[in-house]
C-alpha cells in the first residue's frame, strides 16, 4: 500500500482566484474566511510550488477564525512574471506582500512560509517589521548573512553543479529542461520516503527532471499534481527560478538591516528533510519555538493534519498571551 495518499483533496474545492494589482504587478490570490475580517494570515508558497500547496491548511485556519490570504507570488501561476531578473529581488517580493496588506486595509498580519516562501517571510520581517505580527516558517530556517554573498560562498562550498549556483552561472539552461519535462519533473519532485545516499554527478534538479522513473512515494493524488503541472506549463519556470538569481543581490540589500527578528516565531522542520536545521536559530530569532515532524521537505502536504494541529495550537497560545 505504498502508493496510498493519506489525505485526498478535490482540486475543485480550492477557492477561485482573484487577480489583484499590487506593487506594479498582478498577483493571483486565493482567499477564504472573508467573514473573519480583521484577523489576516498570509500563506507564502515555495519552489516549485503554488498557492495550492496550502490547500489542507486553508479550511483549518478559516475554522479557527482567520481571514486566509494565499497569493501565487510573482513568477508563479497567473501572477505577473516580469522579464527583468532584478524584479525578483527581496525588495520586490516583500513589496508585493506589503502592498497586498495595503489592498485589504491591514496594518499587519501573521505570515506563514514554506521553502522559498519561508525565506521571503524571514526577510519581509527584517525589512518591514511593523507589517508582521508573528511568523511561522516550514523547512527553511533563518539564513544568517555570511561574510561573502551566498551564491559566491555556495560555489566554493558545493561546486558549480549545486543547483543554486547552476541557476546563477548558467541562466536559462535548467529552466528550459524543466519546461521540456514539466510533468516528469514535478512528479519526481513531490515524493517522500526516498533517501539519496551519495551526491550524484551533475545538477540534481536537472537529473530529477530527466529521470524517467520516480523514486519514493507520491505525496499527492494525480488530480492534485495536475494543478501544479498545469500552472507551470502555462507560466514556465524562468520567473520562479529568477528568485534564486537574486540571492547575492539580496545579500547586498540586507547589509544594513538589523538581523534580529523580535516577533514570536514558530519553526517547523521535517526530520527527513534534506534542508539543514539551524544550529543558532535562537541567536537571530530569540522568540522562536521549534517543532520537528517525522517527514520530508513537503511538510504541510506530507503531514497536513499534524501541521495544522501544531500551527493552530501555537497561534492559540500566542493569542492567549
Amino acid at each position: 500500500m505504498t502508493n496510498v495518499i493519506n489525505t485526498m483533496f478535490n482540486p475543485t474545492d480550492f477557492p477561485k482566484p482573484t487577480l489583484i494589482s499590487v506593487n506594479g504587478v498582478k498577483l493571483e490570490v486565493f482567499e477564504a474566511g472573508q467573514q473573519n475580517v480583521g484577523k489576516p494570515i498570509v500563506l507564502c508558497h515555495g519552489w516549485p510550488e503554488h498557492a495550492f500547496s496550502w490547500r489542507h491548511q486553508m479550511p483549518a485556519l478559516v475554522a479557527a477564525g482567520y481571514h486566509v490570504i494565499v497569493p501565487n507570488q510573482r513568477g508563479y501561476g497567473n501572477s505577473s512574471s516580469p522579464t527583468e531578473v532584478t524584479e525578483y529581488d527581496i525588495e520586490h517580493l516583500s513589496g508585493d506582500l506589503v502592498a497586498l496588506l495595503d489592498h485589504y486595509g491591514y496594518e499587519n498580519a501573521t505570515f506563514v512560509g514554506h521553502d522559498w516562501g519561508a525565506m521571503v517571510v524571514w526577510w519581509l520581517t527584517l525589512l518591514h517589521p511593523s507589517r508582521v505580527n508573528k511568523l511561522i516558517n516550514l523547512s527553511v530556517p533563518y539564513q544568517e548573512r555570511w561574510e561573502k554573498p551566498w551564491i559566491e560562498l555556495m560555489e566554493v562550498m558545493f561546486g558549480g553543479d549545486f543547483y543554486f549556483v547552476h541557476f546563477n552561472r548558467q541562466p536559462g539552461v535548467a529552466d528550459a529542461i524543466f519546461e521540456e519535462n514539466t510533468f516528469q519533473f514535478l512528479r519526481n519532485m513531490f515524493r517522500k520516503n526516498h533517501f539519496i545516499a551519495e551526491p550524484e554527478p551533475g545538477m540534481m534538479m536537472i537529473n530529477l527532471a530527466r529521470a524517467e522513473k520516480p523514486l519514493g512515494e507520491p505525496i499527492m493524488s494525480d488530480s492534485e499534481l495536475a494543478v501544479f503541472v498545469s500552472a507551470f506549463k502555462a507560466s514556465g519556470f524562468t520567473g520562479s527560478v529568477n528568485w534564486y538569481r537574486n540571492l547575492d543581490r539580496n545579500w547586498h540589500l540586507l547589509a544594513d538591516v538589523d538581523p534580529i527578528i523580535q516577533q514570536p516565531a514558530l519553526m517547523i522542520y521535517g526530520d527527513r528533510d534534506a534542508v539543514a536545521k539551524s544550529k543558532n536559530l535562537a541567536d537571530f530569532v530569540p522568540n522562536v519555538e521549534v517543532v520537528n515532524l517525522d517527514c520530508g521537505h513537503w511538510i504541510q502536504q506530507e503531514m497536513p493534519e499534524e501541521t495544522n494541529q501544531i500551527i493552530l495550537k501555537w497561534l492559540e497560545k500566542q493569542d492567549a498571551n
